[in-house]
């Protein structure tokens, strides 16, 4: 029987460096919808640190769906959910979530993907929720890099509508939806982790 599980050398590296940032922002119980999951190693190694967060992975992508499936089965954990087909411009689940995760998903889709990501996260997440992101940024038009600026230009070379985000222009999209910057950290290899909570109504 082949195994379909994926791996990727960046999810191992960074795994626990984002564990660490979401032990610090999240309750001890939530409900927890990552989107983009891509292999399904973050959602097995994150749920199975915390078994008190009910970690829904999804993904649009067949062969990812099939990754994160097999790395659950394998994990065996309780409180990691089949994954859901959700691409982040189609429908988004009705249920409320405490948290959405999105780990190196701006930068290698077009701008419309963040809009709606902002727009999903402030109708998907109870009052006072986490909307937690990952990956690396611009701050105020410069990359924080030699290395971020040459892997912009690669991206922007594979696909003109992808590239490194400006964090100021993320931040100027979540509040419009409701969402209200609380913490950046820095992150390995030049990366951010970006903390928004939707505002309590």
């Amino acid at each position: 029987m082949n195994d379909t599980r994926l791996q990727s050398p960046a999810a191992a590296r960074n795994r626990q460096p984002i564990l660490e940032v979401l032990e610090q922002v999240l309750p001890e119980r939530a409900r927890v919808l990552e989107v983009a999951s891509g292999s399904g190693e973050h959602a097995v190694h994150l749920a199975g640190a915390r078994p008190g967060w009910t970690w829904q992975p999804s993904d649009p992508h067949p062969r990812a769906l099939a990754s994160i499936a097999a790395w659950r089965e394998a994990a065996g954990l309780t409180n990691l959910r089949e994954p859901l087909r959700l691409d982040v411009t189609g429908n988004w689940p009705a249920e409320p979530f405490d948290a959405l995760v999105a780990i190196n998903l701006l930068h290698i889709s077009a701008w419309a993907v963040t809009e709606t990501l902002m727009a999903g996260a402030g109708a998907s997440l109870v009052s006072g929720g986490v909307l937690y992101l990952y990956g690396p940024f611009r701050r105020e038009g410069r990359h924080t890099s030699p290395t971020n600026a040459a892997f912009d230009a690669d991206l922007r070379t594979r696909d003109p509508r992808w590239g490194i985000r400006d964090l100021e222009a993320v931040t100027a999209e979540a509040e419009r939806c409701g969402l209200g910057l609380e913490r950046v950290v820095a992150m390995p290899a030049n990366n951010l982790s970006v903390v928004f909570h939707r505002s309590c109504q």
